[in-house]
Parts: C-alpha cells; structure tokens; sequence
C-alpha cells in the first residue's frame, strides 16, 4: 500500500502562526522530487504543539496540494485513545489516506492496553492505520507478538518502525505476513531495513534531500543495491546531522539552506540548533551535494 521515500514534514512557522502557503510550497517541492507519500502532523511536525484547528488546517492543506498524487498518512497518534480517535476522525473528513498512530506514550499501558487502544480505533474509524512504535520517544514498545494481533485487524495495514532493531523486520514479517507494510523510521537503517523485508521509509532526512531520497529508495526496491550503498555514503552525515540538535530543528535549518527563504521558526520548548550543531549540519548539507 505505502512504499518508498515518505517525508515526515515539518511544520513552517512564521511569527508564531503556521504559514500554510510555505507548507504548501513544501508539499509541492516535496512531489516534483519524487517522494512517494507524505506525513503531515509527525513528530517532526512538531504536532505535539498545533492546536486541533491547526492538526486539521495541515491535513488539509497536504490532501488539497498534493491532489491525490501520493497517499497522505496523517499523525493521529495520542496518549488518549479517545483523542486519537478524533483525530483519525478529522484526517478523514478532509481525506487523508491513512493515519499514523503512534504506541500511546508517558502513561506506558501494558501490551493488553497497547492492543485494545489499536483495536478501539480500528472499530471507531474504517482509516486504514499504520502503527509507529517509538520506544526511544514513547517508553512503551509493541511486542512482535501484540502487533500480530492487531495486524488482524482489517485496518491496520503496516508499521512505522523506529525501534532501531533490524532484526525485527524479519520478525514482524513473519509474524504478520509478507503483505504488512513495513517502513523504517530511521534514515540511517532504511538499507538494512529493506535488506531484510522493508518497502520504504518514513523519513526525516527527504525533508531537506527529497530527491536523493527518493532515489536511494528506488534502488534499494529495484534490488540495485550497489547504487542504494553509494546513495546511502552520500546522504549518512546529513541522516546523523538531523539529529545534531533536537528535531526538527536540524531540518528546518537545513531546508533554510535548501530552499531560500523557508521558516526556521520553532515552538517552545524547542529552540534552534547550536553553533556547534548548524557546523554539523553545514558539513553534511556539502557531503550530501546540496550546498
């Protein structure tokens, strides 16, 4: 269903507002690069601080300029089952394709809270759910054995996987079968990730680099894995350099190199990078070809 390079996007500030015609230039930039899908309202859309207007008016915005051209998979995540519901709810109203649910974080439900917070939103909205397990982020982590049993579940259709552990790749595929959806997200690990069963990734880098992305997902899927090591030397700094500082930070001062002029504006707490941490970032961005 999903595949390929799907950039988790930033969300632009400017003077504390969210400014919507640069998300939407974003977004624009972000197909013509060949991205294969887009993440509005992620961690590194720093959704954790947009209102649920806000949450909605991105959705939005990302369904309507993208024109059907790649899937939308809108973050619905939440602690609060009742409030990831709604979410689910507005992300298919305004049509998004799928919604990205993250393993309810800091209340750190057992694996029976983990699959009955799953199976209430499968049975509250027919959106077709990927699951993203974060444990560095959420505490929590969905055991192999909970995902097989929510991946029963008619809409739960694959997985974001963040956990930084290749070996549940294959793991997962074989609980959950060849056909569930599994996309890394960690750019650094999206050519092991796919070695060993993946079809793509949603990733933080294609923010800054969308094309090269694109492109090292293209060869690691057409199995020309000399070409997915060449791309994958080129873009390693800048992979690492998007987490110089906290992020999103790194990548929206990145794309303020990339792409003259775009908001490097962030919400509290989050401040921008370090001196020491745009160095890194100026380094790889010139690594990588693009400065």
């Amino acid at each position: 269903m999903f595949s390929g390079s799907i950039p988790a996007l930033v969300t632009p500030f400017t003077a504390g507002e969210v400014d919507l015609p640069a998300f939407r230039d974003l977004v624009q930039w972000q197909i013509a690069e060949g991205s294969s899908g887009l993440v509005p309202c992620g961690t590194t859309g720093e959704v954790a601080t947009l209102s649920s207007d806000e949450h909605a008016a991105v959705v939005r915005a990302t369904v309507e300029t993208s024109r059907g051209r790649v899937p939308v998979i809108a973050g619905c995540g939440s602690y609060s089952t009742a409030e990831s519901l709604r979410k689910m709810k507005v992300a298919k109203d305004v049509g998004a394709d799928a919604a990205l649910v993250v393993v309810p974080y800091y209340n750190k439900p057992s694996q029976a809270g983990i699959a009955a917070h799953f199976r209430a939103l499968a049975e509250g909205c027919d959106l077709p759910i990927v699951v993203y397990n974060v444990p560095g982020r959420t505490v929590a982590d969905i055991s192999v054995e909970t995902l097989a049993e929510v991946a029963k579940l008619p809409t739960v259709v694959g997985i974001k996987d963040a956990t930084g552990n290749l070996a549940r790749v294959t793991a997962q595929r074989l609980a959950c079968g060849n056909d569930f959806c599994q996309l890394s997200g960690n750019d650094d690990m999206a050519l092991g990730f796919n070695a060993m069963g993946g079809v793509g990734c949603i990733s933080v880098t294609a923010n800054v680099a969308p094309g090269l992305c694109a492109q090292f997902q293209a060869a690691t899927l057409a199995g020309k894995w000399d070409e997915a090591l060449r791309l994958q030397d080129q873009l390693f700094l800048l992979h690492t350099a998007m987490f110089a500082d906290a992020s999103p930070g790194p990548a929206k001062y990145a794309l303020g190199r990339v792409r003259k002029g775009f908001p490097q504006e962030l919400r509290l707490p989050l401040t921008p990078p370090s001196d020491s941490a745009r160095k890194v970032i100026d380094e790889a961005l010139e690594a990588a070809g693009l400065a």
